[in-house]
């Protein structure tokens, strides 16, 4: 297992595995996330990997399967890409607020970073594999290792061999313009752009092309959203929907929960963003339950691939106030005014208004 160092304003919601997210000021201090800050989301140790016997494999349902070292990988263009990762429990300790979700990381709205990733497209490395007429999905395979209902496996998933080939999508060793840190992947992992970060293997060793989805645990079962009357006991994993595209998203960073401010003009910043390569076109901010919104400015933005931060100006007059913040993308899609509109038992994509109580004096 390689070595981690856990900073400071980084709150940890599981030690072994490491998961953690950043304190929510910290995602509005910088358009990009530092790497020591970055989220960390993990379902299994992480690896030590050694840079000079690493390979990774290209099989299944290719012309010529391949096995590239880091050195062999050196010679395909490099391209650099602006991405946002979110965990797809993002959120959850709201949902749990509306119904108990046990067995799952109580994240807040923080499992979530912005940073610039520099690496080889993956469809040049899977054009020169030559993917076959029957090729539909690209499943990922990483070298970390987990447990599940007495199974033990290495953690994976899949994406559309159509997304695979967008020029977006990496096999990236470099993160804000330095090596690849291992707790988040290195020497090597894939960034998809738009989808929810299970997509972005870490530590990636494999991938497949093949006809299905991957049967991995973390794409066959995992990851999956059902109805909110679909329960532990009764669940069918073959009807739930397969989460890939982020759905749009907002959250109030600043002020925090809980904060007391002086009365008059405060100042509510966040971010927002959009799944799929769609852009956000707006985002309201209200103090008054929804009955009057203020359209914050949009501060910084880089691509549909990448979150914005926005702020907004309130005139707030003493006493109790909950601050409500949503977004629409450009498809004109919004977010659901509650959680319970998006309850399900694992807790995944929830996208409804953040909501903020402060005091004001």
């Amino acid at each position: 297992m390689a070595a981690i160092e856990i900073h400071p304003r980084l709150r940890v919601r599981q030690e072994s595995p490491l998961n953690a997210e950043p304190e929510p000021a910290v995602l509005v201090e910088s358009f990009r996330t530092p790497n020591e800050l970055f989220f960390v989301r993990n379902h299994g140790d992480v690896p030590a990997v050694d840079p000079e016997s690493y390979r990774l494999t290209v099989d299944g349902l290719v012309e010529s399967p391949l096995s590239l070292s880091l050195e062999d990988l050196q010679r395909f263009s490099r391209v650099t890409v602006g991405a946002t990762l979110q965990c797809a429990g993002n959120r959850r300790r709201e949902l749990i607020e509306v119904l108990p979700i046990p067995g799952e990381l109580p994240w807040a709205s923080e499992a979530i970073s912005n940073a610039e990733w520099s690496g080889v497209p993956l469809r040049e490395v899977l054009a020169a594999a030559g993917p076959q007429a029957g090729a539909r999905h690209a499943a990922f395979l990483g070298l970390d290792e987990t447990e599940r209902h007495g199974h033990r496996f290495q953690f994976g998933g899949s994406v559309p061999l159509e997304k695979a080939m967008h020029p977006e999508v990496l096999l990236a060793d470099t993160m804000n313009g330095s090596p690849l840190p291992p707790v988040h992947g290195g020497p090597l992992r894939v960034v998809v752009p738009g989808y929810i970060g299970a997509r972005s293997v870490k530590w990636i060793s494999r991938i497949t092309l093949q006809e299905n989805p991957s049967d991995n645990y973390f794409q066959a079962k995992a990851y999956r959203l059902f109805p909110p009357s679909v329960t532990p006991d009764s669940v069918d994993w073959e009807t739930g929907m397969m989460l890939g595209e982020s759905p749009v998203n907002s959250v109030i960073c600043s002020p925090e929960p809980g904060a007391r401010l002086p009365a008059g003009p405060v100042t509510v910043r966040g971010w927002a963003m959009a799944g799929g390569g769609r852009e956000i076109a707006r985002v309201d901010v209200s103090a008054d339950g929804g009955r009057i919104w203020t359209t914050a400015e949009l501060e910084s933005r880089d691509s549909g691939w990448t979150w914005c931060v926005w702020a907004a100006a309130l005139d707030l007059p003493p006493g109790e106030h909950e601050i409500l913040c949503r977004a629409f993308d450009s498809a004109a899609q919004t977010q659901p005014a509650h959680p319970a509109q998006v309850w399900n038992f694992k807790g995944y994509a929830n996208n409804a208004w953040h909501r903020v109580r402060v005091a004001i004096s």
